[in-house]
């Protein structure tokens, strides 16, 4: 046909065209997958769709790998380092729920409530790892660390921005709430964020103190009261109060162990 490229020429305009598209990865792999097209008599339109197949497979992975990078979580705390066995039939169908990310539809929040050591982090940071895989914007970070960016936030004028960019992510994993013990600055920030996501968007909490204790982090009664009704209102409850410390089991069982023969 007349006008026709060469095919060296043709190949160079269409990896130039897909480039100026955004679809660098189809570039690199349209030649082999047209070669596997050719050699197998696909038709054009299963041509078509391993090849847009193959991009939304890259962009997928490569989104997860960009939001993990920015959640900051723990990358070890997954569901493959955990043991479920411990946390009974209703935590494990709690979990099963949580993992499909549905409440994030909802705003509603997670907390896990528990003794040191009884797993609470580790169960969170795997529930936001699986968030992430789904594809969803979620952050990690401790209580006190959350809240020193806040009051920074607050002496810089610039607190309303702030809590702008944390509205970017659909869940914001608190850890340790209650080893906080918060001035009054500290507790206003703290309190002025969580009713700030209050029906719009999710957070999840871990903490070793009971609802009732939670007057040592909020200070004064009625916004203890205040806090734990934004809370509480739209949330699922993990009660993990029963399962007692894994690290302290793993100390045990480590003592327990019979110490290495003395070579002779």
């Amino acid at each position: 046909m007349a006008g026709e490229l060469a095919p060296a020429n043709r190949h160079d305009e269409l990896d130039a065209m897909l480039r100026s598209l955004n679809l660098s990865h189809t570039a690199k792999s349209f030649a082999d997958l047209a070669l596997r097209a050719s050699k197998a008599n696909w038709t054009h339109e299963a041509f078509l769709h391993e090849v847009v197949r193959q991009e939304c497979e890259y962009r997928s992975q490569r989104r997860v790998a960009r939001l993990l990078q920015q959640s900051g979580l723990p990358r070890e705390k997954t569901f493959r380092t955990f043991q479920l066995e411990p946390l009974g039939p209703t935590l494990r169908l709690q979990l099963e729920r949580l993992r499909s990310g549905a409440f994030l539809e909802e705003a509603m929040n997670v907390i896990a409530v528990g003794k040191p050591g009884a797993g609470k982090s580790h169960l969170l940071a795997a529930l936001g790892y699986d968030l992430v895989v789904l594809g969803q914007p979620v952050l990690w970070i401790s209580t006190a660390a959350l809240v020193q960016q806040l009051l920074a936030a607050k002496r810089d004028l610039r607190l309303p921005q702030e809590l702008a960019r944390l509205d970017r992510f659909a869940c914001v994993f608190l850890d340790d709430i209650g080893y906080v013990q918060h001035d009054r600055d500290e507790m206003e920030v703290l309190f002025t964020f969580l009713a700030e996501r209050y029906e719009r968007r999710s957070v999840a909490i871990t903490t070793n103190l009971v609802f009732s204790e939670w007057e040592r982090i909020f200070k004064h009664p009625m916004t203890t009261l205040a806090a734990i009704d934004r809370v509480v209102h739209h949330a699922v409850i993990l009660d993990m109060t029963a399962i007692d410390s894994f690290r302290a089991k793993m100390a045990q069982q480590a003592q327990a162990l019979p110490a290495p023969a003395t070579p002779s």
